[in-house]
């Protein structure tokens, strides 16, 4: 089932001559998790608020953006809230309460849930992150990774069908940034959870993906596995190829290598596959 289908989408921001996305079109399945990347500027943040109509810039839009196969604009505020969470770059951006626990809980509150309802789900998400430790601290006793996670939770709470990532581990610290990464994949794997996440750690994130996305100056330069996408940024000579997991780019280069590790711990098994019947020349 798709949940998102995109059709030659094309937007032009105020004054801009030039179009920040042109004719893109692809579609999404439910449960996929999807990576966007590209190099700054590309259009990543762009195309991520145009999937949440509510978060859209403003500008000139031709194309079709299409959710659950309706027009993406047919859904109201409320729904939108609901279905497509968004989480941002920044953790301070979203936090919009001084308790972690009211955090939680004011996302359900503006949806108009009933008390019981809200404690049953905010300890339910609680329980899932395992914020229990701090639950009932103020929101700037919190580090940088648990304003983030504070942020995921919150909008996980109100149980949306689409997750939209914009670089949220880009303020965090490498420790932080693993253990964000590894709370998505928990939800995309255990809650069923669509992910589209937008990142530049992509040693960490390919492992977790499904299909890639690769946008070069707001085009669609390719939506694929991951094995395919080395294939077209290789053959393309495309100077992402050089972000690729280091141990995809290692088996790139061996003519006859079957398979392309995306993690330490496959390129090791692949190595050592491949030397047994690979003998050493000085």
């Amino acid at each position: 089932m798709e949940v998102y289908r995109v059709e030659d989408l094309t937007f032009t921001y105020p004054n801009e001559t030039s179009p920040a996305l042109s004719d893109v079109s692809f579609s999404v399945n439910a449960g996929e998790f999807v990576t966007l990347c590209g190099s700054s500027g590309c259009g990543k943040t762009t195309l991520l608020r145009l999937l949440k109509s509510t978060l859209s810039p403003h500008g000139t839009l031709a194309g079709n953006i299409l959710f659950q196969a309706a027009p993406l604009t047919d859904l109201d505020e409320r729904e939108q809230a609901a279905r497509i969470g968004f989480v941002m770059q920044h953790p301070e951006h979203q936090i919009v309460t001084d308790k972690v626990w009211h955090e939680l809980a004011f996302g359900l509150e503006s949806l108009g849930y009933s008390t019981p309802e809200i404690r049953a789900r905010v300890s339910e998400m609680a329980s899932f992150f395992g914020i229990e430790d701090w639950f009932h601290k103020k929101v700037t006793e919190l580090s940088g990774g648990q304003k983030q996670l504070l942020n995921l939770a919150s909008v996980m709470v109100m149980g949306p069908s689409v997750l939209l990532l914009d670089e949220p581990t880009g303020q965090l610290s490498p420790i932080a940034a693993g253990e964000f990464l590894t709370t998505l994949k928990r939800i995309n794997q255990e809650l069923g959870t669509t992910v589209i996440l937008s990142e530049h750690r992509l040693e960490e994130v390919f492992p977790l993906s499904d299909r890639v996305m690769v946008l070069d100056h707001g085009r669609l330069l390719s939506f694929a596995p991951p094995s395919d996408v080395c294939d077209a940024l290789r053959t393309s000579a495309h100077p992402m190829y050089q972000a690729l997991p280091t141990p995809m780019r290692i088996a790139d280069a061996v003519d006859d290598a079957p398979i392309r590790p995306l993690t330490v711990r496959e390129g090791r098994t692949w190595l050592a596959s491949f030397a047994s019947s690979h003998p050493v020349h000085p």
